[in-house]
């Protein structure tokens, strides 16, 4: 009895897990924007057809592993009631049967036929996917994964920015989408916004592709899916799809060179002459390094240290002074200023914008 109450036990609350588990898709599934709000990374909420592709794929094989548990379940709950041990029970062993053709073939035949429906659903979408040919008024990016933090570089428009994507929205009267090349600088990284598309990994010496066609302007977030390090767990994504004007907006103000102001003199020369230009580019001046993040616009961006921290004052003069403070593990130099030197350097960087 204490067995056959345990296994019951345990289909119960494998039972009451499987409502869960469906009452949050159909949660996130819904088209109420206050629990669209719950998760800025919803796989149930897509905004392109990449993504939406995989929401379709991933609903069809939540379809058949919920039909497949309301089988078992059902038999099991029917075994566990019918078998169950009685009070006039002699403890005998029960009748065996061997050698059954019928249920040997459907245990056999079935799983196989659902395997190959779902393989051949999968191939579907990953094909539709990656066969897509980029039209002529796609606009394309490099994003190049580093230790710990994104770069994305724009070749047809001359751009270069970090850790924060912005791409035009792509609607039925001007469908605009964004075809990206995923490169590494060092080791693998994953390229995964949710609400946009599938991950994709970026391999060093081998390049990858993706692509996305935002229907919806916002801001939709992503992370480093793959294992990199120390701080993979903070190199964030942040992709804004903006209108088409102020997609051309923002570059225009991202060609103009760095302002340089006159009550920053003190903050460029500091930062012009300690190892800051070794990592760092400003363009109009001779800080022109590649192994951190382009400062040209740093101003502009929300955030600072790959989505770690919000870009204030503050939270960057504390990024400057002890980056393991804001990110522990980033491969960002302490730069050991004096507050007055400190305090130059980040009135300087705050004019970069």
């Amino acid at each position: 009895m204490q067995m056959a109450g345990k296994r019951h036990s345990n289909t119960l609350g494998a039972f009451q897990l499987f409502l869960v588990v469906i009452w949050s898709g159909a949660a996130a599934a819904s088209t109420d924007p206050v629990v669209q709000s719950m998760s800025p990374t919803n796989i149930f909420a897509p905004v392109s057809t990449p993504a939406k592709s995989i929401y379709g794929l991933s609903i069809f094989v939540l379809a058949v592993t919920a039909a497949i548990f309301v089988v078992v379940f059902t038999l099991l709950t029917y075994s566990v009631v019918k078998f169950r041990k009685r009070a006039n029970d002699d403890g005998c062993e029960p009748p065996q049967v061997y050698g059954s053709n019928q249920v040997e073939l459907a245990w056999t035949v079935i799983p196989v036929l659902i395997v190959v429906a779902l393989f051949m659903a999968t191939a579907r979408v990953i094909a539709d996917v990656q066969k897509t040919a980029r039209p002529e008024n796609a606009i394309e990016v490099i994003a190049i994964g580093h230790q710990f933090w994104w770069e994305y570089r724009y070749p047809a428009l001359g751009l270069v920015t970090a850790n924060e994507l912005h791409v035009p929205v792509s609607d039925s009267t001007h469908p605009t989408p964004t075809f990206i090349r995923l490169l590494s600088a060092d080791t693998d990284h994953s390229f995964w916004v949710p609400r946009l598309a599938g991950k994709t990994d970026l391999i060093p010496n081998h390049a990858n592709s993706m692509w996305i066609d935002p229907h919806q302007t916002g801001l939709y977030l992503g992370q480093c899916a793959q294992y990199c390090g120390t701080q993979h767990a903070k190199m964030l994504l942040r992709v804004y799809v903006q209108s088409r004007d102020e997609f051309d907006r923002w570059i225009q103000e991202q060609r103009r060179p760095a302002f340089a102001s006159d009550s920053a003199s003190r903050g460029q020369r500091i930062f012009e002459t300690t190892a800051c230009i070794n990592c760092h580019t400003v363009s109009g001046t001779v800080a022109d390094g590649r192994f951190g993040p382009d400062l040209t616009h740093l101003m502009s961006r929300d955030t600072i240290a790959a989505g770690a921290a919000p870009n204030t004052p503050q939270n960057l003069r504390l990024w400057i002074r002890n980056p393991e403070a804001v990110k522990p593990g980033s491969l960002m130099p302490a730069m050991e200023l004096n507050d007055q030197d400190l305090d130059a350097l980040t009135t300087y960087l705050e004019t970069l914008r």
